[in-house]
């Protein structure tokens, strides 16, 4: 696995574990970065995306809610909603790394993290992201 993969896995796990818990993102991040706990210290990387995605939350959910054809972000699992946040983030703005890359790193961990049908969805979702991206930006 990938440093920008391993990355991504963390900063999904703050991101879902936040949710789950009803915590704040950012004091989760603090406390992650400060005392990593069992495993390695949290990579650069993870703290940009949580950072990223929380300073652009309301507009990719609103992205998300907008396209998911009838599937509100509650209706979608923890792990898929943490996942498209990272991966619209990604595609909208973080010109580092690769739209296609982004949406391959998205599906992968769908696919081992969460149900049999999350890998379509999250292909199909971040897929139609993708492609309004001029228009989304513009």
């Amino acid at each position: 696995m990938g440093a920008r993969t391993k990355a991504r896995k963390r900063a999904l796990d703050v991101l879902f574990e936040a949710e789950q818990r009803h915590l704040d993102p950012i004091t989760l991040l603090a406390d992650r970065v400060a005392e990593p706990g069992t495993e390695a210290s949290l990579p650069q990387y993870s703290v940009d995306i949580v950072e990223g995605v929380l300073e652009q939350l309301d507009r990719i959910d609103e992205l998300l809610e907008t396209y998911s054809h009838e599937w509100s972000l509650d209706r979608m699992p923890a792990v898929d909603r943490a996942l498209l946040r990272i991966g619209t983030w990604e595609i909208l703005f973080n010109d580092e790394v690769p739209d296609a890359v982004a949406i391959d790193e998205a599906v992968e961990l769908s696919r081992s993290l969460s149900t049999d049908d999350s890998p379509v969805f999250v292909n199909g979702l971040l897929g139609r992201i993708l492609e309004l991206k001029p228009t989304i930006l513009a």
